[in-house]
């Protein structure tokens, strides 16, 4: 495999190959044009001809890596390297031109995130780091912040948008944080989130019901930023259960997790 350092520059460049693409159509999009995955669930030929785009680019770049796609331009995996992409997290905000929304690109090799770009597009902020490399945005290092406790957090999360199947306990915890935090944002890109707490902006995210493309590349930059990623049970299941919580460090952790269980029990 290529440098991971030299493999992550090239990956940075792509993504603002694609951004130029997607800015592009932001400025004339018709919102007539989108499509239903599910209920609430958006795309348009945005996501999938941006998506087709990364994937070109990403198969040059490393041809044997397989590919994990939100709108399933390839889905064969590889047993050692895998691609994971999505090609705008906050597809909703994209359409209804809300200006906060980004490409997310991470390399899984076996079970490990070893690489990760999240680009915020209209800002043109690209977060970006390699397992061991520490994490920046554009040519800075950036680090999470050294708040020491919830009460003095600012929080993010994302709302359920189709399962609503725990709705009651998702609004008992998002009244607990409210109440024990400066306040909770809720943004529209999971990645970005991710990022924003790599930044040191946040201070912690937690959300359920999300999939692997929405929160690879953001996990391992909140990592490599100094910051703690688990699921809802502290444990590593983040990337394919569905769930996550990320936070600058242990002690928030432990209380952020702490007011997540009524969602999981």
């Amino acid at each position: 495999m290529a440098d991971l350092a030299s493999l992550k520059e090239q990956v940075i460049a792509l993504t603002a190959q694609v951004r130029t693409f997607i800015q592009a159509e932001a400025a004339q999009f018709d919102v007539s044009k989108m499509e239903r995955k599910g209920h609430n669930d958006l795309v348009s030929y945005v996501d999938k001809q941006a998506e087709q785009q990364l994937v070109e680019g990403l198969q040059k770049l490393l041809p044997e890596a397989g590919f994990i796609t939100e709108e399933g331009t390839n889905s064969v995996q590889k047993d050692e390297y895998n691609w994971i992409i999505d090609p705008l997290d906050g597809t909703t905000n994209f359409i209804h031109g809300l200006p906060v929304y980004s490409i997310s690109v991470a390399l899984l090799q076996h079970e490990e995130l070893v690489l990760g770009v999240v680009h915020e597009l209209n800002l043109d902020e690209c977060f970006h780091a390699v397992k061991g490399g520490g994490a920046f945005c554009n040519q800075n290092r950036i680090s999470v912040s050294k708040a020491g406790s919830l009460a003095d957090s600012l929080i993010a999360t994302g709302f359920p948008y189709h399962d609503f199947g725990r709705m009651n306990e998702y609004l008992q915890v998002l009244g607990k944080f409210m109440q024990q935090s400066h306040g909770v944002r809720r943004l529209g890109s999971a990645a970005v989130d991710l990022a924003y707490v790599a930044a040191g902006r946040f201070e912690g995210f937690f959300e359920f019901n999300l999939n692997p493309w929405d929160v690879a590349g953001g996990a391992l930059i909140v990592q490599e930023a100094g910051g703690v990623v688990t699921d809802f049970k502290g444990e590593n299941g983040y990337l394919f259960g569905r769930q996550i919580c990320a936070s600058n460090g242990q002690a928030i952790q432990q209380e952020m997790l702490a007011l997540t269980e009524p969602i999981w029990r």
